[in-house]
């Protein structure tokens, strides 16, 4: 008869396998979007279409529909958290046919920094001097992991203008991330699915009847594999493993997404990322488990930093 340790081990095993399973296949989102071939807009509109079908069969399955309650103000940020998700996958799509697809998903991983500093802003949150010291490291890793030098500055407009989508992305969906916090009483799934509802109503009004009909039946292909795999699929898992693991492994276990998308990028496009672009992931990735796992950082240390980058 299993013990109440071996149960919770094994419920541990379970999210983890869970957790990193839908995080590398996230990893390979980017190839079903170029592959796909279509605007961003269409591309979204698709994957809500195939997500939100995933996702009401998973929800029914489950019985969430009967057991959830709803209320004016949950129904309400549900809607706003919609059209900030589905604002954010367009613009990281419109992003990935500009920059491509590791760099891409390496800058949006800023995002929990804007969430310390929008909560900042609205809920007056105290950053302190330790946060704001790991939010420096993590924009220094951005500029670095972006490659954006003097060069790219004035000569590569597309690439800037992909990067500027990327980061306009990765705010949404920390405002996303903060509504979802003020929805607690709301089982994600049917968040997500709601989410897919607002694309599915809004995003035809934005793209002509025809570019949405000019579809071929590979490219459905492709799409399906967006809403299916990579919103129904992934979704479940993450939403599923996350109550069976503590907060330090989902800091760590959240870097597959990024690296796996890195490793695709270079497998599938030959594209690499140059040394010091690493260094920038690899500044990133440390910084963000500082900020979420509440490391300190002592006078000594920022000053051994500092001499580095002088």
């Amino acid at each position: 008869m299993p013990t109440a340790t071996s149960a919770a081990r094994a419920s541990a095993r379970q999210g983890l396998i869970g957790f990193s399973a839908a995080a590398a296949l996230m990893g390979t989102m980017g190839v079903f979007v170029d592959k796909a071939g279509l605007d961003p807009v269409t591309t979204v509109f698709y994957r809500c279409v195939f997500g939100l079908a995933t996702l009401a069969v998973y929800c029914a399955w489950k019985g969430y529909f009967r057991s959830q309650r709803y209320s004016r103000r949950l129904v309400g940020l549900a809607l706003l958290s919609g059209l900030l998700m589905v604002a954010q996958w367009v613009f990281f799509f419109a992003a990935l046919q500009r920059v491509g697809i590791g760099v891409a998903t390496v800058v949006f991983h800023v995002q929990p920094f804007w969430v310390v500093l929008l909560g900042a802003v609205i809920f007056r949150e105290e950053i302190g001097a330790t946060r704001f010291a790991w939010i420096v490291a993590a924009f220094a890793g951005l500029a670095m992991a972006a490659g954006i030098g003097w060069s790219t500055l004035s000569a590569n407009r597309a690439y800037l203008t992909g990067i500027g989508f990327t980061l306009i992305a990765s705010v949404l969906y920390a405002g996303v991330t903060l509504i979802a916090k003020a929805l607690g009483g709301l089982r994600p799934h049917l968040l997500t699915m709601i989410q897919c509802a607002v694309g599915v109503a809004t995003l035809p009004w934005l793209t002509p009847a025809a570019a949405l009909g000019q579809v071929s039946l590979s490219q459905y292909g492709w799409l399906a594999g967006l809403g299916i795999l990579h919103t129904g699929l992934s979704y479940a898992l993450i939403y599923g493993a996350v109550p069976k693991l503590r907060l330090p492994v989902i800091a760590v276990l959240q870097f597959i997404y990024p690296l796996t998308a890195v490793l695709v990028d270079w497998l599938v496009y030959g594209r690499t990322l140059a040394p010091l672009q690493m260094f920038g992931v690899a500044l990133i990735v440390v910084a963000s488990l500082g900020v979420t796992l509440g490391w300190r950082v002592d006078g000594g240390m920022l000053r051994r930093i500092a001499r580095k980058f002088a």
